[in-house]
């Protein structure tokens, strides 16, 4: 349930155009629905601004086609994680209108229109083999109403890839960046942009790689001063990080707005006597 469903509601009881029992049968489902293999969390979107993601990985087929369709019942969008084709055929089957991005392995359901948002968050990864991992941050961020931009395939090794591209970086409102290898590119972007980096090592690379343990250690002793990093391979949690600064900059501005107009002075007419 979302925050403005849920004064609707309020404002139905104080009208009378809805029962005090009524509302309580709206209501029965918060804070959480139990369906004895898990517990749905429908208040999550009025506390956290954005309702609970599912994580697929490790969930029977049928424990996550359930789990959707509760999480469809409040009327709110569903982001689902790490599923199968298997799962996105048996979602389907059942939820017409989910959308299956392979690559990302992410499962859409688009049920509230997308609120328009002022500037964009930066995708880039530093190769092909990423684009996973980006791709589902890129999916969390659009999900969560927050526009992108993808930049891939602009690694170290190649620099002029990314150079070519410094000014549009330069715009964004937070940049996320997915490298495996040795996983400098995070500290590259942070040294040219203005914005929160959000790095994100992938398990791409060789031996040494150590499935993405080095690039995190990389990351984490990043020399520019502005990144951040989340667990290896976590797309979702970059994305979801990058769409709250994007979230954060557009309530500012409002906030922004509304002191300037409030300050603004008003001009009033005044009234001349004849001679």
């Amino acid at each position: 349930m979302y925050e403005k469903a849920l004064r609707k509601l309020l404002e139905d009881v104080r009208n009378h155009q809805r029962t005090i029992e009524q509302a309580m049968q709206d209501l029965r489902h918060l804070p959480f629905e139990d369906l004895g293999f898990a517990k749905v969390d429908h208040h999550r979107a009025i506390r956290c601004g954005f309702p609970e993601v599912i994580y697929c990985q490790g969930k029977r087929t049928d424990q996550i086609v359930t789990i959707i369709e509760r999480r469809m019942a409040d009327g709110g969008n569903v982001l689902a994680t790490r599923a199968t084709p298997e799962v996105a055929r048996a979602v389907r089957r059942r939820v017409r209108r989910a959308v299956y991005n392979e690559i990302a392995r992410t499962l859409v359901v688009r049920q509230r229109p997308a609120e328009p948002a002022p500037g964009f968050v930066a995708i880039v990864c530093a190769g092909t083999a990423d684009m996973p991992v980006a791709e589902e941050a890129r999916e969390t961020c659009e999900i969560m109403d927050q526009p992108t931009r993808t930049f891939y395939d602009v690694g170290v090794s190649g620099i002029h890839r990314l150079l070519a591209h410094a000014d549009e970086l330069s715009r964004a409102r937070a940049v996320v960046v997915c490298a495996g290898m040795e996983g400098a590119l995070p500290s590259v972007i942070g040294g040219l942009v203005a914005c929160p980096v959000i790095a994100v090592p992938t398990s791409i690379g060789y031996g040494a790689s150590l499935n993405g343990l080095a690039p995190l250690l990389t990351m984490l002793n990043s020399c520019a001063a502005g990144v951040a990093v989340v667990n290896i391979d976590n797309g979702f949690g970059a994305g979801y990080i990058a769409a709250l600064i994007g979230r954060s900059a557009k309530h500012d501005e409002k906030a922004c707005k509304t002191r300037v107009s409030d300050a603004s002075p008003r001009r009033t007419r005044r009234k001349h006597s004849s001679p």
